[in-house]
């Protein structure tokens, strides 16, 4: 939704390069290998490439979907020049980002609902509690009016947590005890939303997985009681992953997805890792949008994710760089 989305400017891009440095770095070092020193591409060069896609945790099966389609290209459109072939090869990785699926922060709405609500999940670890303080700042940073629930009450230590964000953001925040019926936090956090005119509310779940059942119970009783108090809440379900897990992001990520529907995805701790390329293996398999990556420790760090910028980051226009 255009309400959502910031100008992506100059510094934006800086602090970009600089979250993805080391994926960069580690990517670039293995195309480098494949492509350095060759004029013409040939099926050893191709298995090179499959290789070096794959230990950049890009992921088998994606990896195998993208070389396929660059062996077509190289066939029919009688391109034999390695540097035509990178060229296509930063191609089919924004033809995978865009095939069916939207970049970019927001809603799949196509007008704004207020409050708006978005429901946050995700297993302790990952960085969601971070995330739903950065979103709340970079919402209010926007003009809005912003609202947190606390419905984590598994533990002490998330509600305490999600308040000090929350004075960090400078928003407010409903909470209530250890233990709580986290459907009641959300209810009442929609119930003062509506009454204090808030225009985004960001309410906190469970960090756990255990229990895939007890999972999407819990979940849905949370959506069924906020729909009660605003017609079609929530309105986005964002799941936060750990870019540093690569792969094993991706399987947490096709769990989560199994207990319940997932909107979009927040993908952290991007800028301490070099497993950047484990988002193209997320975007392909799951085709659900990526609507934020987290590059760094800032408020600002949580950035919309642009798939423009996020290749040129990622995979620069040369491999000599």
């Amino acid at each position: 939704m255009s309400f959502f989305k910031r100008i992506f400017s100059s510094e934006k891009k800086e602090s970009l390069d600089s979250g993805l440095e080391k994926s960069r770095t580690g990517i670039i070092k293995k195309l480098s290998k494949v492509f350095t020193g060759r004029r013409r591409v040939d099926e050893e060069l191709m298995e090179e490439l499959e290789e070096a896609l794959i230990t950049a945790d890009v992921g088998v099966d994606t990896t195998m979907k993208i070389l396929d389609r660059l062996r077509k290209r190289v066939r029919f459109e009688a391109y034999a020049e390695v540097e035509e072939l990178y060229t296509m090869l930063r191609e089919e990785i924004g033809e995978l980002f865009s095939s069916g699926v939207e970049s970019g922060s927001g809603s799949n709405e196509s007008s704004f609902v207020q409050p708006y609500v978005v429901m946050v999940v995700g297993v302790n670890g990952v960085g969601k509690t971070t995330s739903i303080g950065k979103l709340a700042w970079m919402y209010k940073d926007s003009g809005k009016r912003v609202l947190l629930g606390a419905a984590d009450t598994f533990r002490a230590a998330a509600i305490d947590q999600l308040k000090i964000w929350s004075e960090r953001a400078g928003v407010e925040i409903i909470a209530q005890h250890m233990g709580a019926d986290p459907a009641a936090v959300a209810f009442d956090t929609l119930e003062a939303a509506v009454a204090r005119n808030s225009e985004v509310v960001i309410i906190d779940t469970a960090g756990r997985l255990h229990n895939k059942r007890g999972l999407m119970e819990e979940l849905t009783k949370i959506r069924r009681v906020m729909d009660r108090i605003v017609p079609g809440a929530p309105h986005e379900v964002l799941l936060v992953l750990d870019g540093s897990t690569g792969q094993n992001a991706v399987e947490q990520a096709k769990q989560f997805t199994s207990a319940t529907d997932v909107t979009g995805l927040i993908l952290t701790k991007l800028d301490g890792t070099a497993k950047g390329g484990v988002v193209l293996a997320i975007t392909d398999q799951l085709s659900i949008p990526v609507r934020f990556i987290g590059i760094g420790e800032k408020m600002e760090d949580l950035q919309d994710f642009e798939v423009t910028e996020f290749i040129d980051s990622l995979i620069p226009a040369t491999w000599d760089v």
